[in-house]
């Protein structure tokens, strides 16, 4: 197991970026590999994303020597979503059943974390912590569900809310899942940053032959990166994220900072992107 660093960025970098740059340092388009578990670490917020696909048998999350933990979760919590067919996560010796869309919350100092399930694929999103919540699974539809958007304007979706300061406790983890309703392309739009957080995307549901056009940067200088399914993307707190996909599709949105209040963003007017 390997730990892929990504250092931090600051806007002022983005307009010398050429896509190998981009793509370099906000996609990360190869959490999934069978029968190993991926991750990388944003110093944006200390976040670390990886994926566990655990196709011939179980996988075990192991400590990196870049975190300088005994084990994985000795200073951090997890949020981990199932985005492929059902499979197990078992911490600390209890067995937990998530189907597709499914999420568990695996709390500060949990040694033992196990994945299990040939066609399920595991999303795991990390952060520091600094106190203990109990670990909580929730299924889709029991967190706290929002109906937003419309089909007149391509973003009616279902919002899941799994993680956060009114659902299932954290430090400061914030997790849902959108899902796209069916001719619907649009995300986050009219977009937004979050000037005191990091929150990164994981789109999945996607087809294989199609893609989605995911924006970043300030508002007033924005690029794109053509993403596929199940790769994720890392959004630091300057930055907008939205995309629109040549289908529909879901995503893990999960953010990590100085507070978790769902509705702290900073709104920018389609008219003001750039």
């Amino acid at each position: 197991m390997t730990l892929q660093i990504r250092h931090a960025t600051h806007p002022e970098q983005l307009p010398g970026f050429d896509t190998a740059a981009l793509r370099r340092h906000y996609l990360v388009d190869d959490l999934f590999v069978p029968n190993t578990i991926t991750a990388v670490l944003t110093h944006h917020d200390r976040i670390v994303l990886a994926g566990a696909l655990p196709t011939s048998g179980p996988l075990t999350l192991d400590t990196y020597p870049e975190l300088r933990s005994e084990f994985f979760l000795e200073r951090r919590e997890a949020g981990i979503v199932n985005v492929g067919g059902p499979g197990t996560v078992t911490a600390d010796g209890t067995k937990y059943e998530l189907t597709t869309g499914a999420c568990l919350y695996v709390g500060r100092g949990v040694r033992d974390v196990v994945f299990e399930g040939h066609e399920a694929a595991f999303y795991v999103f990390s952060a520091p912590a600094h106190t203990d919540f109990p670990t909580t699974q929730i299924n889709p539809g029991e967190g706290n569900r929002l109906e937003l958007g419309d089909q007149q304007t391509a973003n009616r979706r279902t919002i899941d809310q799994y993680i956060h300061a009114d659902g299932v406790r954290s430090c400061q983890v914030v997790l849902g899942v959108t899902t796209l309703h069916a001719g619907s392309t649009w995300n986050t739009m009219p977009a937004h940053t979050h000037d005191r957080r990091t929150e990164c995307y994981l789109y999945f549901g996607l087809p294989e032959s199609e893609r989605i056009v995911h924006l970043l940067g300030e508002p007033d200088e924005t690029r794109h990166l053509l993403v596929a399914d199940r790769q994720a993307i890392i959004s630091p707190s300057w930055s907008i994220h939205a995309g629109c996909g040549t289908s529909s599709y879901s995503f893990v949105w999960a953010m990590a900072g100085e507070n978790q209040a769902f509705g702290d963003m900073d709104g920018v007017d389609v008219q003001d992107l750039r």
